[in-house]
């Protein structure tokens, strides 16, 4: 199977758009887009994770399950993958502990972005070696009806009251995102009971993948637009939430992923264009941890203050105003990480855990 372009870009807009949104130069003045919802809804920052994760799916249609077709042993092809999601956890989880080690006023935190991919990962590289398409389908809809069942049954979707946030504080006590320091309930927005949709996300990805690698997009137009309409039909009964990861936010983000990706493909694998966002793409992982990393030692060793101060917010904010000078910073952060990748792609260096 040939590597796809329009894959490798996909996966790279998505992470450059992970850092876009997690790297302004203040947070008190982020445009709204680059924002996620508060609560309930749905902005374009919120999109990003889920296209990632299914960007996940699709990679391995394209990775693994051909070599199961050839013939590959089953037990090695999942050593492999488990101990990539394996290696995947625990950088998030030492990221997290250098946060707590250096930046001021962190608390530790076990969750996080890198987790719930390695988690996602493992689960859906294990449905692609060991079932079948019908079986994946069956269990997608499993785990959306069975975690809306979860949902409905909690109570309540409120913040720190819900399930998922009840889970969240049996499960890691204070050792997650946010603390209500009202009652000490905590909440992660990527906890251990949401990554179970999230899986989904994976699983449809998985789906999407294999429609792209058999060259059948018809099937993929059409689940794009279906999965947009039956989640925004969904949301008026469950809303969009990515905190709580809900079923109509699966199916809304997968099918403007799936969409996303027919686009990319016809663009750049079809008519040729030039593959933006690659060079991200083939180096994911490594340009999204070193970039967390900046963005711990930057404020832990005392020096982002004086950047954007100096270099940023001191001469734009008079002229263009403090949003401006916050988005330019962040601008300027995933310019220097391109150009980070764009140095290893030309080495041909590309980081894999």
């Amino acid at each position: 199977m040939r590597r796809l372009a329009s894959v490798d870009a996909l996966r790279g807009c998505t992470v450059a758009a992970m850092l876009l949104v997690n790297d302004p130069g203040d947070w008190d003045h982020v445009y709204g887009p680059l924002e996620h919802a508060t609560w309930h809804g749905c902005t374009p920052t919120d999109l990003i994770f889920p296209f990632f994760l299914f960007v996940v799916g699709v990679s391995v249609a394209l990775a693994i399950e051909p070599r199961i077709a050839m013939g590959a042993d089953k037990g090695s092809l999942t050593r492999t993958a488990l101990l990539r999601a394996l290696r995947i956890l625990v950088l998030g989880v030492a990221i997290n502990v250098l946060a707590w080690m250096i930046m001021p006023g962190a608390h530790l935190r076990f969750p996080g972005v890198l987790q719930r991919i390695g988690l996602c990962f493992a689960g859906t590289a294990l449905f692609a070696i060991y079932t079948r398409p019908r079986v994946q389908w069956a269990a997608i809809v499993a785990i959306l009806l069975g975690y809306w069942g979860l949902l409905l049954a909690g109570g309540s979707l409120e913040p720190f009251i819900n399930i998922v946030s009840r889970s969240d504080s049996a499960i890691f006590g204070r050792f997650v995102y946010l603390i209500d320091p009202a009652t000490g309930r905590g909440h992660d927005p990527e906890g251990l009971l949401a990554s179970l949709p999230s899986l989904a996300t994976c699983l449809l990805g998985l789906c999407a993948g294999r429609w792209l690698r058999d060259g059948q997009m018809k099937p993929l137009w059409i689940a794009g637009v279906t999965g947009i309409l039956l989640g925004a039909l969904w949301s008026l009964l469950l809303p969009f939430n990515k905190n709580l990861w809900t079923p109509s936010f699966v199916l809304w983000c997968a099918g403007w992923a799936a969409l996303l990706l027919g686009v990319f493909h016809q663009l750049i694998d079809e008519r040729g264009w030039p593959a933006w966002g690659r060079r991200f793409g083939v180096n994911a992982v490594a340009a999204y941890a070193g970039s967390e990393l900046m963005q711990i030692l930057l404020p832990g060793l005392g020096l982002q203050e004086p950047i954007y101060n100096h270099a940023f917010a001191g001469w734009i904010t008079p002229v263009a105003g403090a949003y401006v000078a916050s988005l330019a910073f962040a601008v300027v952060f995933v310019a220097v990480w391109w150009v980070i990748v764009c140095v290893l792609d030309r080495r041909r260096i590309y980081i894999k855990l």
